[in-house]
């Protein structure tokens, strides 16, 4: 869903794609995780909902609340979105290998 906002000079527009890769790429800076396909940003409910792999080992509950903390960060910093929710789904996880 595009986020649309009326300023004092105008209108900015911001394409789905591009908050879905703000918010892939927030996610994707805490170590161990991996985005996976089935991602959405609802603007109308400032609803997130990300699906993740993790890396094997990990502490599921805590990666994925820096992962909440990260996305939810990365919106209202770059898009003025404050979210609210950021729901994590981890439905796999991988050896690391990094």
């Amino acid at each position: 869903m595009t986020l649309v906002r009326e300023t004092g000079n105008g209108t900015i527009t911001i394409a789905e794609s591009v908050l879905l890769e703000v918010v892939t790429r927030a996610a994707e800076t805490v170590p161990g995780v991996r985005v996976r396909r089935k991602r959405s940003v609802d603007v109308d409910s400032r609803a997130v909902r990300l699906e993740l792999t993790a890396r094997r080992g990990e502490a599921l509950v805590p990666l994925a609340q820096r992962v909440q903390e990260e996305v939810a960060s990365a919106l209202a910093t770059m898009c003025a979105l404050e979210p609210s929710r950021v729901d994590v789904a981890i439905d796999d996880v991988e050896d690391g290998g990094e």
